[in-house]
């Protein structure tokens, strides 16, 4: 994931959330430098903008390694497009350069 600039935290309102041991564990391994609340933060605007329409791509086809065909299982989003697939639609599966495995829709990666 890609870090995003964001407000400043002394902007910020003070929110409490209960989350099993295990899972912030998990988070803080996962975020690294980043902080785990920042990542939360990242992950929470993600999903607001996929939802709410406003999506827009961190990726770019340079940032696509090698890809894999696949089956959409559930509704996804392309990464490089915002463009939704469906279930059991035709999707790939792109390596990025950061070794993650993201959702593309088949005609994201044509020549153009």
């Amino acid at each position: 994931m890609q870090a995003l600039t964001r407000t400043s935290t002394t902007e910020m309102d003070v929110t409490s959330i209960r989350l099993e041991r295990e899972l912030k564990d998990r988070l803080k391994d996962l975020a690294g430098n980043q902080g785990y609340q920042a990542l939360i933060r990242e992950i929470l605007w993600n999903y607001v903008q996929q939802k709410s329409g406003s999506y827009k791509p961190q990726f770019s086809k340079l940032d696509i390694r090698a890809s894999i065909p696949a089956t959409a299982q559930r509704e996804e989003r392309c990464v490089l497009t915002g463009q939704f697939i469906q279930p059991q639609e035709p999707m790939l599966l792109g390596l990025t350069r950061q070794g993650e495995l993201v959702p593309l829709s088949v005609e994201s990666l044509a020549a153009g």
